[in-house]
């Protein structure tokens, strides 16, 4: 069966995106934290904290459909490169957004000793606020890129990107109030002494995986199905 993709802006259901990850985690809590803890172990690796999260995306997706799956799983480095070249131009982005900040504090440095030099300061707030907006806006514009190239194995990363910002087309804000209580819930356990963390830290996967495993079945395309559709006509 031949599956293609239609990229289109995504129906984005936060509510129930939030109480699926709830479910998934309570049904399968086990399982679930080893490959929370799995994942942590090699994201330490150099490189492989994108490709640690992706492998913990496709566990979740083999254990939402009742196939074997296992925590050992994660240690799969086969989508490396497409992280791996992703990872080089999000430091590449972050150094360009950087280079006019040092310029402007080098250059205001070396004409004052004076660390509240004002030059540096007018120049300093604006710019932060746009650098935060900046990485925000693409964060959000490719919030869809990770599964792309996990869950349906786009190697592309410029593909996975174009995609990603038609789905995320008029859910910016939607996307943002998602990360934001997803986070917020996931950090709960900081208040048992930190070390609860490590309990409810999972839930942020099993909340964006629902997310990704929804937008990716709205833009999924069955040519077969299509084509037995026209038939009967």
């Amino acid at each position: 069966m031949k599956v293609i993709l239609t990229p289109k802006p995504i129906n984005f259901k936060l509510g129930e995106y939030i109480n699926k990850g709830f479910e998934l985690l309570k049904k399968d809590f086990g399982n679930i934290f080893v490959a929370f803890l799995v994942c942590c172990i090699m994201s330490i690796i150099p490189f492989c904290g994108l490709l640690a999260m992706g492998n913990l995306y496709k566990y979740l997706q083999k254990l939402n459909r009742n196939q074997a799956a296992s925590p050992g799983d994660i240690f799969d480095f086969k989508d490396f490169m497409p992280y791996f070249i992703l990872q080089l131009i999000v430091f590449g982005g972050v150094l360009l957004l950087y280079i006019p900040l040092i310029i402007v504090m080098a250059i205001t440095g070396g004409m004052s000793n004076n660390n509240e030099n004002p030059v540096a300061v007018i120049f300093m707030i604006p710019y932060m606020f746009l650098i935060i907006v900046a990485i925000y806006y693409f964060v959000l514009r490719g919030f869809y890129i990770i599964p792309l190239v996990s869950l349906k194995g786009i190697k592309e990363i410029k593909e996975a990107w174009n995609i990603s910002k038609v789905m995320s087309k008029g859910n910016l804000m939607s996307i943002f109030l998602f990360s934001i209580v997803v986070g917020i819930l996931a950090q709960i356990g900081i208040i048992a002494c930190g070390i609860g963390v490590f309990l409810t830290m999972p839930f942020l996967y099993t909340a964006n995986y629902f997310a990704y495993e929804d937008a990716i079945q709205q833009i999924e395309h069955d040519e077969i199905t299509e084509i037995g559709s026209k038939n009967e006509f």
